[in-house]
C-alpha cells in the first residue's frame, strides 16, 4: 500500500511541474524506457513513448513446444502499456534446456540450419508461436540481447558464432514474417566496445546467407546499447553507418535501446566498486546530453535502461533505473520529463561542437530548444543569440526561469565538467527554450560566443545569469 501510495504521488507531482498536454496528444514515440509496466502510471505522467519488454522463450515453452505460460507476458499488462500510448517492442531471448544441446538460455537452438518449415527447426517454430500470439499488440522484435559479447566476458549471452547468429536472424526474420506481415525485426542490441569488428563481420556472414538482398539482411532496425559517456556516441553511430554503407545499407534506421551512466553515489543503493564515478546529478546530465547528441545523429528512437529498479538490485551493485526500488524518483527521471517536454517533436537538429562547449539546436517548428553544456573543467559564460523576446531557461531538475536578452543575446553561465578519476561527460547542462523557429542552414546565428572562462575552482561571474545547481560533492 505505501509502495502504491508513493508511486501515485510521484505521478502527481510528475503532472504539475510538467506542461499539462493535451488529452488527445500522445508521447513522442522516440523516447522511451525499458520495463515500463512496473510502474505504467509514473511512465504516463512522465511521458514515456515506448517500451521494451522482454519474452523470455526459456518462460513461455518452459516444458517443451507443446506447452505455453500465458503468465509470462500477460495480455493486459501490454494493453495497459498501449493504453498510455506506448509502443510495445519485444526482445526475445533465452532458449530453453530442452530446446538446445548448449548451455541452457545461451545455446544455439536445436534445429537451427533445418529449413524453417521442418518441424525440428525449434526455433522457426517459437518465432511463429509468439509473434502471431502478440500481433497487433506487439509488431516489433529484437532478436536476441548483445550477442556482440564473447564467450567468457562478463555478461556473454550468445553462446553460438557469428554465422550462428545470422542463421538466428534469418530463421527469426523469414518465420516471424510468415506469422505477421506486418512484423519489424530489430538486430540483437550490441555494445560495439566488446567487439568493434562485430558488425561488419555480421553483414559479412549475412552477406554469405541466400536471398539476403532481397529480404534485406534479414532484419528493419540496428539496435546499440551505450552508457556512461555521451560524446562515444557519436563515434560509435558513425562506425555503424559506415559498416552498412559498405553493404549500401544505410537507409537502416538506428535505435539506442539502452542507454545511461548509473550513479556510484546514491545513499539508497552505494556501489560499492565502480566502473565509473558518476553522480545522481551526472546521471540526470547524462541524459540530457546523450538524448541532444543522438537526435543530432538522426537516431530514430532512444531508451533509458531502464524505469523502475525492479527486481531490486543487491546491495553495493550499480543502480541502473529512474525510479529506486521504493518507488523514490531519482534526478535522472526530472531530466527525462524535461526530454520528453522540451525535445518533443523535433523535426531537426543542428550540433555545433568546439573544443570548450557544445551546442545542439532542436528545430521543433514554433519552437526552438537549444541544449548546451561546457566540455572543459573550466566554467563558461557564453552570448546566445537570442531568436525571440525572451526565453525559457531550464535545468536537469526541471526547475524553469524567464531570460530576457540585451543587445540580442542571452547571457548563460555553463558549470565545468566535473571528473572522479575520469572526465566522462561535459559539465551541467541548460536547456533554452523559445518560442520562434530555427533556421538551421545558418549556424552562425544559433550559436553561442564564449566571454569568459573560469580557471576550475574560480566562482562562475555575474551569478545573476546563473541557473543552475551547482555539483554535488561526491559521496565517499
Amino acid at each position: 500500500m505505501r509502495r502504491t501510495l508513493t508511486a501515485l504521488l510521484i505521478a502527481a507531482a510528475l503532472l504539475l511541474i510538467a506542461p499539462a498536454a493535451r488529452a488527445d496528444d500522445p508521447p513522442d514515440p522516440r523516447f522511451g524506457a525499458v520495463e515500463t509496466y512496473h510502474e505504467p502510471a509514473m511512465a504516463d505522467a512522465a511521458g514515456v513513448g515506448w517500451t521494451r519488454i522482454i519474452f523470455y522463450w526459456s518462460e513461455l515453452q518452459r516444458e517443451g513446444p507443446a506447452g505455453w505460460n500465458d503468465f509470462h507476458a500477460p495480455l493486459a499488462r501490454i494493453d495497459r502499456e498501449i493504453a498510455g500510448g506506448r509502443e510495445v517492442v519485444g526482445l526475445i531471448q533465452s532458449t530453453p534446456a530442452w530446446a538446445t544441446g548448449g548451455t541452457p538460455e545461451i545455446g544455439v537452438p536445436r534445429g537451427l540450419h533445418l529449413p524453417i518449415d521442418d518441424p525440428d527447426n525449434l526455433w522457426a517454430a517459437f518465432i511463429r508461436e509468439v509473434v502471431g500470439r502478440y500481433a497487433g499488440r506487439v509488431d516489433r522484435w529484437i532478436i536476441w540481447n548483445e550477442p556482440d559479447i564473447r564467450q567468457g566476458d562478463y555478461g556473454a549471452l550468445w553462446e553460438g558464432t557469428t554465422a550462428d547468429y545470422a542463421r538466428l536472424l534469418q530463421v527469426a526474420y523469414l518465420a516471424a514474417h510468415e506469422a505477421n506481415p506486418g512484423v519489424t525485426i530489430h538486430l540483437g542490441g550490441t555494445t560495439y566496445w566488446h567487439d568493434p569488428g562485430w558488425l561488419p563481420g555480421l553483414l559479412d556472414a549475412i552477406a554469405a546467407l541466400p536471398d539476403a538482398g532481397e529480404h534485406g539482411y534479414f532484419f528493419d532496425v540496428v539496435s546499440l546499447h551505450i552508457y556512461f559517456k555521451p560524446e562515444t556516441t557519436l563515434h560509435i553511430v558513425g562506425e555503424t553507418r559506415a559498416a552498412l554503407a559498405a553493404h549500401d545499407l544505410q537507409h537502416k534506421p538506428l535505435w539506442i535501446n539502452e542507454t545511461n551512466a548509473m550513479p556510484f553515489d546514491d545513499p539508497e543503493q552505494p556501489w560499492q566498486d565502480p566502473v565509473f564515478r558518476v553522480t545522481l546529478e551526472q546521471q540526470a546530465d547524462f541524459f540530457l546530453q546523450q538524448t541532444a547528441l543522438a537526435l543530432s545523429e538522426d537516431v530514430e528512437r532512444i531508451a533509458a535502461f531502464k524505469f523502475v529498479e525492479e527486481p531490486a538490485r543487491p546491495p553495493g551493485f550499480e543502480p541502473f533505473a529512474l525510479i529506486r526500488h521504493n518507488r523514490e524518483p531519482r534526478p535522472a527521471l526530472s531530466a527525462f520529463r524535461v526530454i520528453t517536454t522540451h525535445y518533443r517533436d523535433t523535426q531537426d537538429a543542428l550540433r555545433i561542437h568546439r573544443p570548450d562547449s557544445m551546442l545542439v539546436v532542436l528545430n521543433r517548428g514554433a519552437q526552438t530548444t537549444r541544449i548546451m553544456w561546457s566540455r572543459t573543467q573550466a566554467g563558461l559564460v557564453v552570448d546566445l543569440p537570442a531568436l525571440a523576446g525572451s526565453a525559457q531557461l531550464v535545468t536537469p531538475d526541471g526547475e524553469a526561469r524567464t531570460l530576457t536578452p540585451e543587445n540580442g543575446v542571452y547571457r548563460v553561465a555553463l558549470p565545468g565538467v566535473v571528473c572522479h578519476g575520469e572526465c566522462l561527460m561535459g559539465g551541467s547542462p541548460l536547456v533554452i527554450v523559445e518560442d520562434a523557429p530555427a533556421n538551421l542552414a545558418r549556424p552562425a546565428d544559433l550559436a553561442a560566443r564564449t566571454v569568459h572562462i573560469s580557471p576550475p575552482g574560480d566562482p562562475l561571474p555575474d551569478p545573476q545569469a546563473v541557473a543552475v545547481r551547482s555539483p554535488a560533492a561526491p559521496t565517499p
